[in-house]
């Protein structure tokens, strides 16, 4: 078993996280590209004691980038959607 602090990468606050955050408890977090769905289950209940109800991930691709006449990718990394119980909430999102 992975330790949670290697499977939660950073949370990830966008315009659009905020709106699912308050319509649906869902939160995004950046994860470790080799991570499953149900070792970010277990990752998020343990650090921040909340009931995970369903997580969706994606893989976000790395866009291309230029500097001068050199371009190259920037790293592909994995993103997941959390979605909490009813009552839960993360406070670390709530101070944002």
């Amino acid at each position: 078993m992975k330790d949670p602090r290697n499977v939660l990468v950073r949370p990830i606050v966008t315009e659009k996280g905020s709106r699912q955050r308050e319509a649906q408890n869902a939160y995004y977090f950046e994860v470790a590209r080799d991570a499953n769905k149900v070792e970010i289950k277990r990752a998020v209940e343990s650090l921040f004691q909340v009931k995970v109800v369903s997580v969706r991930t994606s893989i976000q691709h790395g866009k291309i980038k230029r500097l001068g006449r050199f371009m190259g990718p920037r790293p592909d990394w994995k993103k997941a959607i959390v979605t909490l119980a009813k009552d839960n909430t993360i406070e670390l999102f709530e101070q944002v």
